[in-house]
């Protein structure tokens, strides 16, 4: 017919594209839905949630397992590790969830009070009669009875507040484009904090500190001059502090070695191979190791990941490290998507707190560092060391939560509940009405 146009069916795509390659490539199918998962609003939020808490209950799990023959040549229960870090991961939780609910004003307001108090009890610790000593080093209070506290632990969560605090006030001011207003006073007070930790002989806390000021800084963007400048101070300082100490020498020395060396001062070291070698890839069972029965010291703290490659084996190593890759790569997530300057450098901070120590920690274990007598964070024994980190972690998960599309997200989520509920009322009563008419 004259004038009319026919339409011409649409073409099917061509092989080369993207979207056959898709609907033909089972990976590339499977990648590019797990691209869509990763870019989820949602994704980083249940990523830190869930990711913590399997940590901590796979790590009071391991808790009772590696504490009970230290506990019975104590002379005491064989639970009685496992009671209290199950009391600090009860205690841990509520502080989780009270920092997810709060708003980041608050946040940024207790900055100061926290970083006060660190302060505070930090300088306690040196008074003679009221700081304690273990294992060499006098980091701890005591709260009366079996419970300690160690106020350095609380000083990195102080760091990072109030760090970020202050970076983003100067972001805020544009000042953080000249070197004196990026330095001063975060480096000041973070040297403050390094000299009370180092007063008490704890360098493994000091390197996590020193490690949390870079990050602070890089987020901050420091030019690579600064940063040389920075690290070569710290660099200096970490060698005179090796140098002078026999047993920090020591342990530097045990890097590699495949005996127990002079004075078997390589023995922890060795027997943490041994524990994880002896594992295999299924691990001999839970409950089921030989090394925690006195031959590897700090097998509930320090050396829980090494009990855990021999209970639960490859497997269960590598499911560990995952769930702090996943942990690691959304607190990534949150500072690189965030528009806030102090959500960016907290998360940052946070992440790099968490990252660092599982790093140091693991790698003391795989003989690939020295041993720096940090916990394995979540995991290991220690209430000290598990409530600020958990507070940590809900920081995280409330920076997640204000992401606009997260929010939007909730939202939705709460009226479709709600909605669902009004229909579940209508239908039951609707369900009556016509039971009564019978």
């Amino acid at each position: 017919m004259a004038g009319s146009t026919t339409k011409r069916p649409a073409a099917p795509p061509r092989k080369t594209s993207k979207v056959y390659r898709a609907r033909v490539n089972p990976v590339r199918r499977l990648y590019a839905q797990a691209r869509r998962a990763w870019d989820r609003p949602l994704t980083a939020y249940y990523l830190i949630l869930g990711s913590a808490l399997l940590i901590t209950a796979l790590g009071l799990v391991m808790v009772y397992s590696a504490s009970m023959i230290t506990a019975l040549q104590m002379g005491l229960s064989s639970s009685y590790f496992f009671r209290k870090q199950f009391v600090a991961a009860v205690l841990g939780t509520i502080l989780l969830l009270v920092a997810m609910r709060m708003p980041i004003k608050l946040h940024r307001a207790l900055a100061y009070p926290i970083l006060a108090g660190s302060v505070f009890l930090m300088v306690l610790v040196q008074v003679p009669g009221i700081g304690v000593s273990i294992n060499g080093n006098q980091n701890w209070i005591s709260l009366g009875g079996p419970f300690m506290l160690q106020p350095s632990e609380f000083g990195k969560l102080a760091l990072i507040l109030w760090g970020a605090d202050l970076l983003a006030r100067k972001h805020d001011k544009r000042l953080l484009t000249q070197w004196k207003h990026m330095l001063v006073p975060l480096v000041p007070v973070a040297f403050l904090l390094l000299g009370l930790i180092m007063l008490g002989g704890d360098m493994g806390t000091a390197i996590l500190l020193t490690a949390i000021l870079f990050g602070l800084l890089w987020l901050a963007g420091a030019p690579t001059r600064l940063f040389v400048g920075v690290l070569s101070v710290a660099a200096a300082i970490g060698v005179m502090l090796i140098k002078t100490s026999p047993n920090r020498m020591a342990r530097l020395a045990c890097l590699g070695s495949s005996d127990a060396g002079p004075g078997d001062m390589c023995w922890q070291g060795l027997h943490g191979i041994y524990a994880l070698a002896s594992g295999g890839f299924f691990g001999s069972g839970l409950g089921a190791s030989v090394e925690k029965w006195g031959q590897l010291p700090e097998a509930h703290t320090d050396f829980i990941f090494a009990i855990t490659g021999e209970e639960l084996g490859l497997a269960g190593t590598l499911s560990v490290l995952a769930l702090f890759a996943a942990l690691g790569y959304a607190g990534i997530r949150v500072a690189g998507r965030t528009e806030d300057p102090f959500v960016r450098y907290a998360a940052g901070g946070v992440t790099t707190w968490i990252t660092a120590q599982a790093v140091v920690n693991i790698g003391a274990v795989l003989g690939l560092l020295p041993i720096a007598g940090v916990p394995l964070p979540l995991f290991s024994y220690g209430g000290s060391a598990l409530l600020p980190t958990m507070f940590a972690v809900g920081l995280l998960i409330a920076f997640a939560r204000d992401e606009p599309a997260a929010r939007a997200a909730l939202a939705m989520r709460r009226t479709l509940g709600e909605r669902g509920m009004r229909w579940n009322t209508m239908r039951r009563r609707a369900s009556a009405r016509t039971s009564g008419e019978r």
